[in-house]
């Protein structure tokens, strides 16, 4: 008998949290749930537990309550593989303005059915010079091209070709890099892919029951929440964008991150539903803005640690943005931004902007895709407005930094396959 179906036969009690979830949902406590949830990871609730659980919480709305998100969230991340955040933090970075040179993410929450070429993905590149870069993702669930996806497909044009005789040969892929090889990445790189199931081993119990049910759960909105970096405290990312694709979302998953101590982030959605800033027209955000402190991360850290951060202090200002006003770039219809439709033609397109490769068919998506790198520049602090972001976008792409450092990622991942074959 297995460890799993050990557990499944004596799963933890939480009939009485089904009940009142079912009967009387507002007098349930959000921690009440987080604590019901993190179960899960262990493999400590029988598959019709889990699937009722999951089912209720989103019948019931409690999903998209920002303090469950915040928790579930955090539970999520106590979960993962510990990433060494301070061995990482020891290799030089940049910094500029008033950003510190700590780790910064930009990703949605997908499902928003616009079938748009992979943004995030390409943004988190493109950013690279300048910020040090924990690109948290997984192959496609809502669309054709996830952001492991693309990745693999760009791995196998930048990676030498290497004879398949034996699996020692195989060339690396971006989901090689797992929690304790993360640092060495960092070692030649400012890029680094975080593959989900790697540093999230726990959500191989979920999996089947998500595939059964169908339906769109907690899960769908968490993972922009759990980069396994951030930890299970404090936050440790510095700087974050994170797309959501409804209007809805947008104020709620800003408390989530507030309430979760995160001072440095912005959430988008553009008017189309669209969980990126929109090329087309008008975007929503919501940003984050804790107090001005121009200590090191160290001190603050350090500060902290002592005092604790009080998360009232951080702001959620709502804005507007827009492609022209804004950034100085024209408009362009949703029908023209969509890539490819599978991994290995976006991954070409992709090169193709790394590479400098201008012609009008890519000016589109490079458009599309300097609004989501400027939005992370402003927002980290290195960029002053939109516009300058824009500017330092382009410049990453002209002077092939961004290029650098994605092959210095396939370096990495190459060096991380080799060491674990000897």
């Amino acid at each position: 008998m297995t460890s799993s179906s050990t557990t499944h036969d004596t799963p933890t009690p939480i009939t009485p949290l089904l009940k009142s979830l079912a009967y009387e949902p507002q007098n349930v406590s959000a921690s009440s749930i987080a604590s019901a949830f993190a179960l899960i990871f262990n493999d400590s609730l029988s598959t019709v537990q889990m699937a009722a659980l999951l089912t209720l919480l989103h019948s019931t709305g409690k999903d998209q309550d920002p303090e469950v998100l915040a928790l579930c969230s955090a539970s999520m991340r106590n979960a993962a593989s510990k990433v060494d955040v301070q061995a990482i933090m020891r290799a030089p970075a940049e910094r500029g303005g008033s950003y510190r040179g700590g780790l910064c993410d930009i990703v949605g929450t997908g499902g928003d059915g616009h079938s748009t070429f992979n943004i995030s993905t390409t943004a988190s590149i493109l950013a690279s010079p300048y910020l040090r870069i924990a690109k948290h993702g997984n192959r496609a669930s809502s669309s054709s091209s996830g952001s492991a996806d693309i990745l693999e497909n760009l791995f196998l044009s930048l990676t030498p070709s290497l004879p398949s005789s034996s699996p020692t040969t195989s060339p690396a892929t971006p989901t090689f890099v797992s929690a304790p090889t993360l640092p060495s990445i960092y070692a030649s790189t400012n890029y680094a892919f975080l593959f989900a199931p790697n540093f999230h081993p726990g959500m191989r119990f979920a999996a089947p029951i998500r595939k059964q049910l169908g339906l769109r759960t907690i899960f769908n909105l968490l993972g922009p929440l759990a980069n396994p970096v951030d930890g299970p405290g404090k936050p440790q990312l510095e700087a974050r964008v994170v797309g959501v694709a409804h209007q809805r979302l947008g104020p709620v998953f800003a408390e989530a991150l507030r309430l979760s101590g995160v001072r440095k982030a912005m959430v988008v959605c553009g008017l189309e539903d669209l969980d990126e800033i929109s090329c087309a027209g008008e975007t929503r955000c919501w940003r984050l803005e804790g107090p001005k402190d121009d200590s090191s991360l160290e001190k603050r850290d350090e500060t902290e640690k002592e005092q604790g951060y009080d998360v009232s202090q951080t702001k959620i200002i709502e804005l507007t943005l827009h492609p022209t006003r804004d950034f100085g770039l024209p408009c362009h219809p949703l029908a023209e931004v969509g890539g490819g439709k599978l991994p290995h033609e976006n991954a070409e397109i992709l090169l193709r902007i790394l590479r400098n490769e201008a012609s009008p068919d890519l000016d589109p998506i490079v458009d599309f895709v300097l609004l989501n790198v400027a939005a992370l520049l402003v927002v980290a602090g290195v960029a002053k407005d939109w516009r300058e972001g824009v500017g330092l976008g382009r410049e990453g792409i002209s002077s092939g930094r961004a290029l650098k450092m994605v092959e210095g990622f396939v370096r990495g991942s190459e060096k991380v396959r080799k060491d674990g074959w000897e």
